[in-house]
């Protein structure tokens, strides 16, 4: 906010240095693996999906359905767990380095803006000058080109929802036969666009929840973009005629590099702030001035409070031992349960408004619904067996056999003879087989009548 209490724009000058060249690689990987990702398919399936409409998700090549909303739950809390213990002994390094919105505002939008607007003093002076055709031209290019991005990676999330394959039907029928989903890539390519052509650096600002928690898990020996007020104070200029050492004053310069080259626009040397994304733009400013007036680099640099303080850094402590354990514990849970998650999911249930039906002189039945859930690629064929006493198992229509990655319902019978019942209510067991392999038992009742024929 400016002195005028108005929104002050920030131009950051483009960084050069060795943290900056490491990040656009880590920035091109990552946005390679997103743009790819979608057209990748493993086994005929896409390599990930996530088809909230079908309630059907694939990560990493492997099926998932909501009938394993417990394996996510315990995936998402290891995740936030995870995050916790991450970001207490490295700070936010995640948002420097792999946050979605630093790469797409730091390696292709800011990108666009110094090819098509110039250097961020040129950047300046087109937002002062007023509307003439330069500016017109520049700034129209500039939004025709941001909104195409984002049109491009509204479509990208949608091949993550629906698959690269009926993406493509979608295309070819046109935006006249898919109406909504056209407006709604529409919108969304909108919000896209106005987060990185208008709102930017205030998602980190205000919107996003992550840096706020710095107050909370930072502590004095977390890893953090930090400036060494000890040996950069008292702060002045630069001469080259006089002897620094023997006058007593720090090693920085005052020469604002670290703040022209800053994306959030704060001074790091300031300390701790929200705003400050690690981002490292003031360490390579900061190495190149020192490298220029002969100074040792590390002015500015990835260290903790203690580090700076006391010379000292250790990045355990009770803390990170507990969220360690934890996390321990839970990645052996999601793992365990992974590995004992079965192949077909049942479900079996009576069919509403039924009792009891006599099966001949010495047998009774009952109606049950079965719903199959195929969790892996192969179809499956799937076989009922009545486990805990004598009687058989009769499918209604055809075999049972769930195609891949498909859910199937069937409707069965029950038989069993008099002699078995145990008065009106009688537990039952019903094991469920594929290709000759124990899937798993179920539990149920079967309904006999109050009072039983002893004949």
């Amino acid at each position: 906010i400016g002195e005028d209490g108005k929104r002050a724009w920030i131009f950051p000058k483009k960084p050069k240095g060795k943290f900056y060249n490491r990040r656009a690689i880590v920035a091109s990987i990552l946005l390679a693996v997103f743009f790819i990702t979608p057209f990748i398919k493993y086994k005929g399936e896409p390599f990930m999906l996530f088809n909230i409409f079908e309630r059907k998700f694939i990560l990493f090549g492997q099926l998932f359905w909501p009938q394993d909303f417990h394996l996510v739950v315990l995936a998402i809390i290891s995740f936030i767990v995870f995050i916790i213990l991450f970001t207490v002994i490295f700070g936010r390094l995640w948002c420097g380095w792999a946050c979605p919105q630093t790469i797409f505002m730091e390696f292709v939008f800011r990108q666009i803006e110094y090819l098509i607007e110039g250097t961020f003093s040129q950047q300046k002076k087109l937002a002062r000058q007023p509307w003439n055709f330069e500016k017109i031209w520049k700034k129209s290019l500039k939004h025709l080109v941001f909104f195409s991005i984002a049109f491009l990676v509204a479509n990208t999330f949608l091949a993550y929802l629906i698959g690269v394959d009926e993406l493509k039907q979608l295309a070819l029928l046109g935006p006249l036969e898919n109406f909504s989903t056209f407006v709604a890539l529409l919108l969304f390519s909108g919000v896209f666009y106005f987060i990185f052509a208008f709102f930017r650096e205030q998602v980190c600002l205000i919107v996003c929840p992550y840096g706020r928690l710095q107050g909370v898990l930072l502590d004095s020996k977390s890893i953090i973009v930090a400036y060494d007020y000890k040996r950069g104070e008292p702060r002045a200029r630069y001469n080259s005629k006089e002897d620094r050492a023997s006058t007593q004053k720090g090693d920085c310069i005052d020469c604002k590099s670290c703040i022209m080259v800053c994306p959030t626009g704060i001074d790091i040397r300031n300390g701790t702030q929200l705003e400050c994304i690690n981002c490292t733009a003031c360490i390579d400013a900061c190495d190149s001035v020192m490298d220029r007036v002969g100074l040792p680099k590390g002015l500015i640099r990835y260290d903790s409070e203690k580090g700076i303080s006391e010379g000292k850094r250790s990045v355990f402590n009770a803390r990170t031992i507990a969220y360690s354990a934890v996390l321990t514990v839970l990645l052996f849970a999601v793992g365990t349960l992974f590995t004992l998650r079965s192949d077909v999911e049942a479900t079996i249930l009576r069919v509403p408004a039924t009792l009891f039906q006599e099966y001949g002189p010495t047998q009774y039945s009952n109606v049950y619904k079965v719903q199959l859930v195929n969790k892996t690629r192969a179809d499956l064929p799937v076989r009922l067996q009545l486990a805990s006493h004598e009687g058989s198992i009769q499918v209604m229509g055809d075999n049972l056999m769930v195609k891949g990655g498909d859910i199937q319902e069937a409707n069965f019978l029950v038989i069993m003879d008099k002699a078995g019942l145990q008065a009106s209510n009688t537990p039952i067991v019903i094991d469920i087989f594929t290709n000759g392999k124990l899937l798993s038992s179920y539990k149920t009742t079967f309904i006999g009548p109050n009072k039983l024929d002893s004949k």
